[in-house]
């Protein structure tokens, strides 16, 4: 037994000889592939630098139109004509609606004539007068007479204009609610008016911020339909009373809507901008939170290099950097999580 095994020991040497050459010739080749896939990491910068950053207090508010009303008649009566159409944009004294007024047109026709004829028997009263032909209670009389009549005139005048309805300022009709030879009764719904040239916005903020917001600042309000886009209006007005249950103060906004996109009852989402200013900021993306304190990773010389940073406000995805940064550092926003202190890196600039 011991001889076979003596026999088979120079088999074994070889066999274990070549299994050393070939991990030999093999090993420096995986290890130096695997070490160079562990220690550079593909990574995105930016260069970082004084930017706009705006001290902003966050709202929410819903919109109202400049001007809003709902058209009722004043009279009950047939409807002769409808002169709009729905959502039709319309001018101050645009005609809407015309009411039966053939009595009152001709009421208006009998006084005229009244009115004349009145008008002539004082013109003789007076001539009579001058002749010493008559007395001047006969002469007032028919002036009172006249007076009357041209009071009566006016009146009807007035309640026949009236049965033409019109629109009281510019602006954008709703639906129509009214059908054509239908009666209409006094206070009945016709339509509603917007004026939407400009659009006024309703909000509250904590009492805190009295000192900080006043009339003139500006506001940008955003909507969910135009998700790109930015209304910028200025504060009008400001209540002259905090509630005090909830210890907010009411302010009101108007925003230039000459393009027409907004409407009335939108939720908007709205900034106070209480004052702009040139910081040095990072995007929130590059900081990295631990416990208390914050970090970002920077590029020096194709090398990740962790720094500490004292942030300040944050605004938009943005984070203002009191100290720990320099303008130009090129930071780290994308693959900061793969990194560590002195690993090597492949850069790629943002170009936002």
């Amino acid at each position: 037994m011991s001889a076979a095994i003596s026999r088979r020991i120079p088999l074994f040497l070889l066999v274990g000889v070549l299994i050393a050459l070939i991990v030999y010739l093999q090993w420096p080749k995986q290890v130096s592939n695997q070490t160079k896939h562990q220690r550079v990491v593909s990574v995105k910068t930016t260069k970082i630098a004084l930017a706009e950053f705006k001290d902003a207090v966050e709202a929410v508010g819903t919109s109202r139109a400049n001007e809003e009303v709902i058209i009722t008649s004043k009279y009950s009566d047939v409807i002769d004509e409808v002169l709009f159409q729905d959502g039709e944009s319309v001018k101050k004294g645009a005609e809407l609606v015309r009411l039966n007024s053939r009595e009152e047109a001709a009421k208006v026709k009998e006084l005229k004539a009244n009115l004349e004829e009145s008008e002539s028997q004082l013109n003789r009263f007076q001539d009579l007068y001058k002749q010493k032909a008559t007395s001047k209670s006969l002469v007032d009389q028919q002036e009172a007479k006249t007076k009357a009549i041209s009071a009566q005139l006016l009146s009807a005048e007035i309640k026949l204009a009236e049965l033409t309805i019109k629109a009281p300022f510019s602006g954008v009709l709703g639906f129509r609610e009214i059908s054509l030879g239908a009666l209409i009764n006094v206070g009945d719904v016709i339509t509603s008016l917007d004026d939407l040239s400009i659009i006024k916005v309703d909000f509250s903020v904590p009492e805190r911020y009295l000192t900080t917001v006043s009339i003139g600042h500006s506001i940008e309000a955003t909507n969910t339909a135009y998700k790109n886009e930015v209304f910028i209006g200025e504060i009008t007005s400001i209540d002259s009373r905090v509630d005090s249950v909830t210890r907010t103060l009411k302010v009101r906004a108007k925003i230039p809507n000459d393009e027409g996109k907004l409407r009335a009852g939108m939720l908007l989402n709205l900034q106070v901008v209480r004052k702009i200013e040139q910081v040095l900021q990072v995007p929130e993306s590059a900081v990295i939170p631990i416990e208390n304190d914050h970090f970002v990773f920077v590029v020096e010389d194709d090398k990740a290099v962790k720094k500490q940073l004292q942030i300040g406000r944050r605004y938009h995805g943005y984070v203002e950097v009191l100290s720990g940064l320099e303008v130009g550092a090129d930071v780290v926003i994308e693959g900061a999580l793969k990194l560590r202190d002195g690993v090597a890196v492949t850069t790629q600039e943002s170009k936002s």
